[in-house]
């Protein structure tokens, strides 16, 4: 385990390359007894600076829920990451390129709570029972740890790579569609580059948040209501560069676009 010193001094260059919109070296390349634990205490020290700071949580993230997002990065276990207001957006969004670093888009669906998921035993049902409704997402993807050799401790200890979330679409109840089949096309610039559908999310999105759950338990966390989570992508994230317009579409879920800058 780290000591709370290099927790600190880690949390203190993550915060530092966000500012900067840099990136730092393999933080397990220089940590090698690095673990996962000791990534989510990074994690936490980082958003308690966030926090107070002024910055809101709103929510949480899941990354690396589905089997095609685990073979785009090498990492073949799910992990979360917080989510803060500023990182909200709605449809038609323009945002600027130059804020993140390693700038990717994904396909996803965002669930906002009306009651809270407790861990360690949560289920899918007792997730759709406390969902008030869905919507679609995009996820804009920043990593501040450089990508090369990347494990799923440094990406946890990045706040799981999340830089901004683009809300946008037809919001519906959790039993007003069959969840597992909803579908979506990503087009960057007019051309399809990625689609899929959400039961490539652990079989069902929302066993992802009944995941998320349960590991917030292991960390004396829970979801509360209110929250909105994002519940894992179910396609590989799409690079975009400064000019590009992305756009998702859901069918009968509507669509989402976005513009960077």
């Amino acid at each position: 385990m780290l000591g709370a010193d290099v927790v600190a001094a880690i949390a203190d260059e993550l915060a530092a390359a966000e500012r900067g919109r840099t990136t730092v070296p393999l933080l397990t390349a220089r940590h090698p007894g690095m673990t996962v634990e000791d990534a989510y205490a990074v994690q936490r020290e980082w958003r308690r600076r966030a926090v107070a700071a002024g910055r809101r949580p709103v929510g949480r993230k899941i990354g690396l829920t589905s089997k095609v997002m685990q073979a785009a990065t090498g990492i073949d276990e799910p992990d979360y990451g917080a989510i803060l207001a500023d990182m909200v957006h709605e449809d038609g969004a323009v945002l600027e390129h130059g804020r993140f670093s390693n700038v990717r888009v994904e396909v996803e669906l965002a669930f906002v709570l009306a009651a809270p998921v407790d861990g360690p035993h949560a289920t899918l049902l007792d997730v759709l029972r406390a969902t008030d409704y869905v919507v679609p997402a995009l996820e804009v993807l920043s990593s501040r740890v450089e990508l090369a050799g990347r494990t799923i401790v440094d990406t946890i200890s990045d706040n799981a790579a999340m830089g901004a979330m683009v809300l946008g679409g037809r919001p519906v109840a959790p039993d007003a569609v069959d969840l597992r089949w909803v579908a979506a096309t990503l087009h960057r610039n007019e051309s399809i580059e990625e689609s899929g559908v959400a039961a490539a999310v652990l079989g069902h999105p929302a066993r992802g948040v009944a995941w998320l759950a349960n590991a917030l338990a292991r960390h004396g966390d829970r979801l509360d209501a209110g929250e909105v989570v994002l519940a894992g992508s179910f396609t590989r994230p799409v690079w975009v560069h400064p000019g590009d317009t992305v756009h998702a579409d859901y069918r009968d879920l509507g669509t989402i676009t976005c513009r960077f800058v």
